[in-house]
């Protein structure tokens, strides 16, 4: 039993590894999670429904090779017999102590789709007994935690929440690509329990994990709430950074030039445009609190308006490539177009809700011969069942192309050179660059550049 016990004797459990953990859902979030427990001394089982994901696990092969120390970490313990992996849910609750639930939560319909939640909860909640603890680490809409979550454990445990087991929001606050770091020294770890009792013994457990400290929440809807608004803030500024941008480009003005002079002043923090909001977070965080405010009686102009802005930049970015297209005296249609990125953010291998799908699918209505090129993804379901192709070298993807477009910044289109690139392509050529990655020095002849808030520069005429 966890629920009552003393600091003491929790932190003596924690110093002889005698905590047992679980976590629920293994993927980009919840396996760095997990890593974090067992490197504290820990044994964690792993509870997953895709069996892929469970035996993979079992073998010591992380899914995830792009994640620092994420792939030695797992080989490790799995060898240690620190760390085993189970499809079975409700066993995991049974055989661990405290339990941390990372699945995903999405939008359907613009409304919070909780299924795999519910999933985990009910599972976990057969498995619940008196003196556990559970953190619901995914983000979820406010008042999640202590209303729909809660009445789920209780009627599946018949326990008592905050008298049976303990009960708490701690919302991931990490970026791919540096997830371990991200928890264990980044940031301070939220904790919002249902009760005095169940933010304590949360914060005594992680004040093990993150050494930036917690910070003690009121209750789980403010810690919930304060998840949502660090999402809610980036997709307001990248939406004002994309109206700024399209402002600057009708003016011919680089918007890169501005953004960097005007951040110079300490209060500003002009963001970078892009072509849309990808990734499983941004793009949904909005969604669940304009839902809860609508059901309020509550106004969110700004909110809603800066989803609109971001989801309309793919159709931007399309524009673009009409008008550069219409400047070298070509067509889309039945023309090779060259798109350049597929993950959702540069250097990792996650294509989830990828501005890229929405861009190619446009292009595709256009009757455009498309082929998409990422050097982290090698085969991707949904653009294979739309005839895309999906190279792994570059040279493939460019060799007699007459369009070619940049939609994620991978460091790798840092150092494309121009003119390589245009001896490459089919002449007259164009570029619209998404992601302001391409370096500036000499224009080639036969070049209509142009991107997302830059100068536009055409050397058809040269």
């Amino acid at each position: 039993m966890l629920l009552g016990r003393s600091k003491k004797d929790i932190l003596r459990l924690m110093d002889v590894g005698e905590l047992n953990v679980s976590v629920y859902g293994l993927g980009r979030v919840g396996l760095p999670l997990a890593v974090a427990w067992l490197r504290s001394g820990q044994t964690v089982i792993g509870a997953d429904i895709d069996l892929e994901t469970v035996n993979k696990i079992n073998k010591g092969i992380s899914p995830f090779l792009d994640e620092p120390h994420i792939p030695q970490a797992v080989e490790s313990f799995v060898r240690q017999c620190r760390f085993s992996a189970t499809t079975d849910l409700v066993k995991a609750s049974k055989n661990s102590d405290v339990k941390f639930i990372a699945v995903p939560t999405t939008i359907y319909k613009k409304g919070f789709n909780g299924e795999a939640l519910e999933l985990a909860l009910r599972k976990l909640g057969r498995g619940l007994k008196k003196g556990d603890a559970v953190s619901i680490e995914c983000t979820v809409p406010p008042t999640t935690t202590e209303g729909w979550a809660k009445a789920v454990l209780e009627e599946e445990s018949l326990l008592v929440a905050g008298e049976d087991f303990g009960l708490a929001f701690s919302p991931e606050r990490v970026y791919e690509g540096r997830v371990l770091e991200d928890i264990e020294e980044r940031y301070p770890k939220i904790i919002g329990g249902i009760d005095q009792k169940s933010t304590e013994l949360f914060s005594i457990l992680y004040s093990r994990i993150a050494k930036k400290g917690v910070l003690k929440m009121s209750s789980p809807t403010a810690a919930e709430l304060s998840k949502l608004f660090e999402g809610i803030y980036r997709d307001v500024n990248i939406a004002l950074a994309n109206e700024l941008s399209k402002f600057c480009q009708k003016l011919d003005i680089d918007f890169e030039e501005v953004r960097i002079a005007s951040n110079s002043q300490p209060f500003s923090h002009i963001h970078k445009p892009g072509p849309g909001v990808g990734g499983a977070c941004i793009p949904f965080y909005p969604y669940f609190v304009l839902e809860r405010a609508e059901k309020n009686g509550i106004q969110m102009g700004l909110t809603r308006l800066a989803r609109i802005i971001n989801e309309g930049m793919p159709d931007y970015v399309l524009s673009l490539a009409q008008k550069a297209m219409c400047e070298i005296g070509k067509g889309l249609s039945d023309t090779k177009t060259a798109v350049l990125g597929l993950s959702f953010r540069g250097d990792v291998a996650d294509s989830r809700y990828s501005p890229t799908y929405d861009i190619v699918n446009r292009l595709g209505e256009l009757h455009a011969r498309v082929v998409v090129h990422d050097p982290f993804i090698e085969h991707d379901d949904r653009l294979e069942s739309s005839g895309v192709r999906l190279v792994k070298f570059l040279e493939d993807a460019v060799r007699e192309s007459s369009l070619l477009i940049i939609v994620t910044d991978h460091s790798e289109y840092n150092n494309i050179d121009l003119n390589t690139m245009v001896r490459m392509m089919s002449s007259p050529a164009a570029i619209v660059d998404g992601r302001n990655v391409v370096k500036i020095t000499q224009i080639p002849k036969g070049l209509y550049f142009t991107g997302i808030g830059m100068k536009t520069i055409n050397t058809l005429s040269k």
